[in-house]
């Protein structure tokens, strides 16, 4: 375990009252400033060059743990949720780009805007549940590319959990060639996931007009128990924490200008890139929701809630052999993409929550431990049939930690003392603090229902 590196960033500080360490450790000093943004370019060619850190962050919202809760929600209610998914998205590209604010404005993510702003034991606080929220993210990884791979060549889940393991060799090498290699394995997984549901959807024949309904939002949501259960458990599994650290360091890959108008340029490119990138993940998230409702509500099998089952299914729905292999390389991309981000999230939160570094390929290895771990025994001890569960309990303990990633976030980009002139505007804070008390307050709805005690559906 080292020391973080001592060089400071070249952003120009800001007063001396905003932050109470005046210089700080460069984030991922390893990729910081390292993709270069031509100055006086066109604005397709600027375009280009801010492009990718959004579709890195848009992997945490079509990864496996967002697949239960759209199957579910397709089967049961048809179209309906489909305006949970839209509003859910919507959110997550405000939260987004208020990340990309932070980093840009201050030269700091947002684990080391917590570490500078508050006091030791509340950070300590904020990384360890930081920490648990990422294995839990890497437990939904793990478990669904082990699926994923049980589908498609019959491996025992166990032997799943064991083998994607192996992908820690992946990551390393990615980012040794540098960070251009690893946005570029990543929009092409996601291109691979965007194909295999396009032609899912040509097959599936979705009714139109009930899809297009589905994007308005209906009262009987907020009026059915069980609806509304499923209507949170999106929510809870679309907008992840750790993405909020994320964007807020990857954004800083790009050299961009350190005057004001090169960071309201870069805030700008960054903003497009990402709102782009989350409309992909809005139609992938529609996409598995309206597969199910076209396949399994409309066909009777309304109770489908497993992977495995929807896997089975397909096929003899959809009336080709083909359709369930699509579905199941679709996961297994989505869980391989995921593991990539979730590396640089682990590093990030470790050096801004902490100011210490560990080797990539030891800190890669403790992430995957603690997700493979409990797989393992979990699926030895009850079986494989508790896979599916074991990605609710993983998007259960996101839910735990989003609101103490949404509300920093939110203090931060809201006072002028830090931000300067990149302080949020009224009608931002206003839809912000909104946002981060509506996800805080579904999501203790959620918690209280597993719990049993608001005596809430299941999904």
């Amino acid at each position: 375990m080292d020391d973080a590196p001592a060089s400071t960033s070249s952003v120009p500080a800001l007063p001396a009252t905003a932050w109470r360490h005046g210089g700080r450790a460069v984030s991922l000093p390893e990729v910081h400033r390292s993709v270069s943004v031509p100055v006086n370019a066109t604005f397709w060619r600027k375009c280009l060059a801010f492009a990718g850190p959004g579709f890195l962050v848009a992997v945490g919202y079509m990864d496996p743990g967002n697949w239960a809760t759209d199957l579910a929600g397709g089967a049961q209610f048809g179209y309906t949720l489909l305006s949970v998914v839209m509003i859910s998205n919507l959110m997550a590209i405000l939260l987004q780009h208020l990340s990309i604010k932070l980093g840009i404005a201050t030269g700091r993510d947002l684990a080391q805007a917590c570490r500078d702003h508050y006091p030791t034991p509340v950070v300590w606080f904020l990384w360890i549940l930081c920490e648990l929220a990422i294995a839990a993210c890497d437990l939904a990884e793990v478990v669904g590319s082990a699926i994923a791979l049980q589908l498609l060549f019959g491996l025992p889940l166990i032997w799943g959990c064991v083998i994607t393991a192996a992908d820690v060799m992946i990551v390393l090498l990615l980012q040794h060639k540098g960070f251009r290699y690893i946005e570029a394995v990543v929009v092409t997984l996601i291109a691979t996931i965007g194909a295999c549901f396009a032609v899912e959807l040509f097959l599936a024949k979705p009714e139109l007009g009930g899809v297009v309904a589905g994007f308005w939002p209906h009262a009987e949501i907020l009026r059915n128990p069980a609806m509304l259960y499923v209507a949170i458990g999106i929510l809870g599994a679309t907008v992840m924490p750790h993405n909020l650290y994320l964007h807020s360091s990857i954004v800083q890959t790009r050299k961009y200008e350190q005057h004001a108008a090169g960071k309201r340029e870069a805030i700008k490119f960054g903003t497009l890139d990402s709102t782009l990138a989350l409309m992909f993940a809005l139609f992938i998230n529609g996409a598995i929701l309206v597969l199910a409702a076209a396949a399994f509500h409309r066909s009777g099998h309304r109770d489908v809630a497993q992977i495995q089952d929807a896997y089975h299914l397909l096929d003899g729905l959809l009336g080709v052999g083909f359709a369930s292999v699509l579905f199941a390389v679709a996961l297994l991309a989505s869980g391989q993409n995921s593991t990539l981000t979730g590396t640089l999230a682990g590093q990030i939160v470790m050096e801004g929550f902490l100011n210490i570094r560990l080797r990539p390929w030891l800190r890669r290895l403790i992430t995957r431990a603690i997700a493979i771990v409990p797989a393992v025994v979990v699926i030895g001890w009850f079986g494989e049939s508790k896979s599916t569960e074991l990605l609710v309990a993983s998007q259960v303990c996101l839910s735990m930690q989003l609101g103490f990633a949404c509300w920093p976030l939110m203090r931060f980009t809201s006072e002028r003392a830090k931000m300067g002139e990149f302080v949020n505007p009224w009608w931002i804070k206003l839809l912000g603090w909104g946002i981060t008390l509506t996800i805080i307050a579904l999501n203790v709805k959620l918690l209280l229902d597993i719990a049993g005690i608001t005596g809430g559906g299941t999904p």
